[in-house]
């Protein structure tokens, strides 16, 4: 037996850590990745901003693929660290858990909570320079290969490099994102500019500008209306019940609480929630005090008005949030969030504070707009009678699952272990009739559709649960729909999707996804669906084996694949095989490529920008062809035409 001892305790020294675990900082080294060391280093600038000291931050993109961040904050202190005993911005960008956000008497609010933002993105830098303005003066520090420093320091302290008028003072930081760590360091335009609105509406009077030195773009952003606007731009393309959202901010002890909300026709309730400018996307006690207002609130105007009667029921919570786009900001000194993500509030003084400050000033704004008011409750009573008989067709669904016809459809596993079985929904009989030729009948099950499901985007719950289709996967599911889901009931621990590559395929999967993300949002969240990926093409060729010729063959997925195949000049092809439908494979090729485990390709359905997910969802599956129309005509140039 080998020897285990302290000799193979491997100990990682300054940042090194980072750079060998950088998903455990920043979550991935794609795409999302890289552009979230932009975040970091802009959130510093939005902090400066919440503690009342900076009102512009800049952003460039320079022609040699670099980031460049100007705040015009105070400027990180430049003097010698009393512990470190070194330039204190060299703590700040060398040493995780160093920042003045540990100190409430810095910084009030803070959104980079942990410490670790700056010092990450030198981390997975190959290069970084920073510029500090302080006191008429300007100092310069630089870092290489992972925040190595490599400026001599003067006395002990940062070099100054020139000078500045007393008033001009700030931090500058540019950075080239280490091309060894990331899968692509080639920063997109779109990405930051669409990141940039979005902070402009969460900070009132907060100028960001941004320039492409590679394309010669420049913009800025500024929004006087704060989150107000926020909610006008994401109800853009929808049918709104009143023509102004409706904005209502107050404080309560340390907490600042600002609220923006506007009613639409659409079925669906959408609440985006912040905490100093971070996107609580599971929301938590401030999303939870928003609705616990809400619902007292409105129920009691409801009778109040004589709308709802003595002898009927309360509204339910979702009658009433029945077609809201809401934001929820608030201003936390002390957060706690639920892990390094930050993806849940749990401060209980957060759902106390967002209570209080709606329940006083709705009430204010209501008594002064009774019009908006009624058609709120005329729109929750609406909601509340279509949810009684939502609420009797459920039932009678729920009631007949053990019957529905999933027996002739659905080919079980014989596994009753959820955890390693696993359900393929596939498109018609012929292609089910192949996947369940090539399965492993002990673990995969097997779910034929027989033609495309309901769009549910346009239907109501009680249509919704009349549907054939549905039905069987609820069925099949065996966790339930709406108030009845419980994700610990699920028959599986993988549900795939597994369609054809044509438009047909494309259609239904967008289908499923829809219908997940609108009544199943949990099955994505927890990470259970799946997108299967069958080759594309099936290549014969020639290759040269110890000076042999020999035929081989070889599976690719997509067209790049086949490009980068083609320039192989050590293959000559001898014929190219174009899947189009899953029944063109036989059983072995599709257990070898699609349904083995140890050799298939499966991607995992992850959503990493809610407000993204819902305008998308929204704008390509509602019946407002407008919007739908032009996203079409704007996405067209970045889609591949198969003929």
């Amino acid at each position: 037996m080998e020897q285990y001892s302290g000799n193979q305790i491997v100990v990682l020294e300054g940042l090194e850590a980072v750079r060998r675990r950088p998903g455990m900082y920043i979550g991935t080294t794609g795409s999302r990745g890289l552009h979230h060391l932009i975040w970091e280093i802009i959130d510093n600038g939005i902090d400066e901003h919440l503690a009342g000291y900076c009102n512009q931050i800049d952003v460039t993109v320079l022609k040699d693929g670099g980031i460049e961040i100007v705040d015009h904050g105070r400027g990180i202190p430049v003097d010698i660290h009393p512990i470190k005993k070194i330039p204190t911005p060299r703590v700040v960008y060398t040493t995780l858990h160093a920042g003045g956000k540990f100190d409430s008497t810095v910084y009030k609010v803070s959104g980079g909570l942990h410490g670790v933002g700056a010092s990450v993105v030198n981390a997975l830098s190959k290069r970084m320079l920073v510029e500090i303005k302080r006191d008429g003066k300007i100092y310069r520090d630089e870092y290489a290969n992972g925040g190595k420093p490599i400026t001599k320091l003067e006395n002990g302290l940062l070099p100054v490099v020139g000078k500045c008028n007393k008033s001009d003072t700030g931090t500058k930081v540019t950075f080239y994102p280490d091309d060894t760590i990331f899968e692509s360091v080639e920063f997109k335009a779109d990405v930051i500019q669409k990141k940039l609105k979005e902070i402009a509406f969460l900070n009132k009077n907060l100028l960001l500008t941004f320039k492409d030195e590679r394309i010669g773009v420049s913009k800025s952003y500024i929004e006087e209306q704060g989150i107000k606007s926020f909610v006008s731009y994401l109800t853009r393309d929808m049918n709104v019940l009143h023509e102004e959202p409706i904005y209502l901010e107050g404080t309560s002890g340390d907490i600042e609480v600002e609220i923006s909300f506007q009613y639409t026709d659409n079925f669906a309730e959408q609440i985006n929630s912040y905490c100093n400018c971070i996107n609580v996307v599971d929301g938590g006690t401030l999303v939870t005090g928003f609705k616990t207002g809400l619902t007292r609130v409105m129920n009691q105007y409801a009778r109040e008005l004589g709308i709802l009667k003595d002898k009927d029921d309360n509204f339910d919570g979702k009658d009433i949030r029945n077609g809201i786009v809401a934001i929820v900001s608030i201003k936390h000194p002390d957060p706690q969030f639920e892990g390094q993500t930050k993806t849940k509030l749990g401060n209980t003084d957060a759902k106390t504070a967002v209570d209080e400050v709606f329940s006083q000033e709705a009430q204010r704004w209501f008594d002064k707009n009774i019009e908006v008011l009624r058609t709120i409750l005329d729109n929750s009573m609406k909601s509340f009678n279509a949810r009684k008989a939502s609420d009797k067709a459920r039932t009678a669904v729920l009631k007949q699952l053990n019957d529905v016809d999933t027996r002739s459809k659905l080919a079980s596993c014989s596994s009753k272990k959820p955890v390693e079985c696993e359900l393929y929904i596939v498109e018609g009989d012929s292609a089910g009739g192949t996947v369940k030729a090539a399965r492993d009948r002990r673990t995969q099950a097997v779910l034929p559709l027989r033609g495309k499901i309901l769009n549910v985007e346009k239907a109501t719950l009680e249509k919704i649960l009349v549907n054939n289709e549905i039905k069987s996967m609820i069925a099949a599911f065996g966790c339930g729909i709406g108030d009845e889901f419980d994700i610990s009931k699920l028959n599986y621990d993988k549900i795939i999707i597994l369609t054809d590559a044509d438009v047909d395929g494309a259609h239904i999967s967008t289908l499923l996804l829809t219908f997940f993300y609108r009544f199943m949002p949990e099955l994505i969240s927890a990470g259970k669906v799946y997108k299967g990926l069958p080759p594309l093409y099936r290549v014969e060729y020639e290759a040269i084996v110890n000076n042999k010729k020999k035929k081989e063959s070889k599976y690719l997925f997509n067209d790049f694949e086949l490009e980068k195949f083609r320039k192989n000049d050590d293959y000559k092809i001898l014929n190219i095989q174009r899947y189009k439908g899953l029944g063109e494979m036989d059983a072995h090729q599709l257990w070898e490529t699609t349904l083995n485990p140890a050799s298939r390709v499966l991607a995992k359905i992850t959503i990493s920008d809610h407000i993204e997910a819902d305008e998308i969802t929204s704008t390509l599956m509602s019946s407002n062809v407008p919007p739908r129309r032009t996203f079409i005509m704007e996405e067209a140039k970045y889609a591949k035409l198969d003929v």
